[in-house]
């Protein structure tokens, strides 16, 4: 028999690996290898490299799985030959010339544009970039609205800043196009506009699984659900 693909998990901005922790013991317990690294949030093309790199290091088949911005990244990302499919979790699917920033204009969120902070960092050459979270004080009320507010806590403390070129960043590719694709539609994001999410998976010819009153945070607290439909898709191409 054919090898099982290897999951691999890319998160998304104001998020770590943590986001994935459920969904992972969900797969480990359908026998299903699982990789789930940092996603560094410096910019599409940079990062999409970045998984694209280490999916090609990996033994076999692979299917790619993103959340929120680390749909963007898997789109690019997923042209690598090894990648066999795409599983989009509340997340951007953008196609080639478009950027993130396009995106969000045309689906605006409920969410998080006045509850952004915005940091500067230093940039090779001299010169500084902007990188931006999320307000801890509105961290709750926009990306975990079904998570214990202990959680969101630790979350909202926890969170990576996501550097503002990979919003301006356009794709370079869509893989998409030529790999099958699943996406799941958090029904309350306010992060990303759910008709965003459905705009996009429509566009890629998903297989789709909506979740109602799901919040940006479904990895979280609907791990079952997420773990679901990636097990379909795995099954799907083995």
């Amino acid at each position: 028999m054919p090898p099982t693909p290897t999951v691999v998990l890319v998160h998304g901005a104001f998020a770590d690996t943590a986001i994935w922790f459920g969904v992972v013991a969900e797969l480990h317990s359908y026998g299903i290898p699982v990789v789930a690294p940092p996603n560094p949030l410096r910019g599409l093309a940079a990062d999409a490299a970045r998984i694209a790199s280490l999916a090609a290091q990996i033994d076999g088949p692979v299917v790619l799985v993103g959340h929120a911005y680390g749909g963007a990244v898997i789109t690019v990302a997923g042209t690598a030959d090894n990648v066999v499919a795409l599983v989009y979790v509340a997340a951007h699917v953008p196609q080639e010339g478009e950027s993130l920033g396009e995106l969000q204009g045309r689906f605006p969120a409920a969410g998080p544009a006045g509850g952004l902070r915005r940091w500067s960092y230093p940039v090779p050459g001299g010169g500084a970039g902007v990188e931006v979270t999320l307000g801890v004080e509105t961290f709750a009320a926009v990306f975990a609205t079904d998570v214990s507010a202990p959680v969101a806590e630790v979350l909202a403390s926890c969170q990576p800043p996501l550097a503002l070129a990979a919003v301006e960043e356009k794709a370079t590719a869509a893989a998409w196009r030529t790999k099958p694709s699943w996406a799941l539609v958090a029904g309350a994001d306010r992060v990303i506009a759910p008709d965003a999410e459905r705009f996009g998976a429509a566009r890629a010819g998903a297989t789709v699984v909506e979740i109602d009153g799901a919040s940006h945070a479904v990895t979280l607290s609907q791990p079952t659900a997420v773990a679901r439909l990636i097990r379909d898709a795995v099954h799907a191409v083995s």
